[in-house]
């Protein structure tokens, strides 16, 4: 269960960082125009940004509290997060009718709640 546990906080990771690191990089008027990123036309670029930059952190969140044994509480924590920006993704998207990027929200949703719930109550972090 550890080793699962690991590798949904380390796809999750990574997501959030390919996503923070696009936020947070690319200009928005190219975000606006890719597949799925038509919403950060509609919002502020400094809005866009700090998604990006929440990203990054999430992904460091999900794997440096563990590996460094440092309030490794902040794994689940952070998996709570997720979920939270997770909805927002999902009904971000749904109301623009993107509902297949609704359902890899829910993909990533239930992988952070996964995590989460691993996390606090199956195998938690020992210290």
């Amino acid at each position: 269960m550890n080793l699962t546990l690991w590798i949904a906080a380390g796809l999750l990771a990574a997501v959030a960082l390919l996503g923070g690191f696009t936020k947070t990089f690319v200009p928005q008027a190219k975000l606006a125009a890719t597949h799925g990123g038509g919403w950060t036309g509609e919002v502020s670029a400094g809005f866009v940004k700090t998604l990006g930059i929440l990203e990054v952190l999430a992904a460091a969140g999900f794997i440096l509290p563990a590996a460094l044994g440092i309030a490794p509480v902040m794994v689940p924590v952070t998996a709570v997060c997720w979920i939270l920006l997770m909805i927002g993704a999902g009904i971000t998207h749904g109301r623009r009718g993107e509902y297949p990027l609704v359902a890899l929200n829910a993909v990533y949703l239930a992988l952070a709640a996964f995590v989460a719930w691993g996390r606090l109550a199956v195998e938690p972090f020992a210290g």
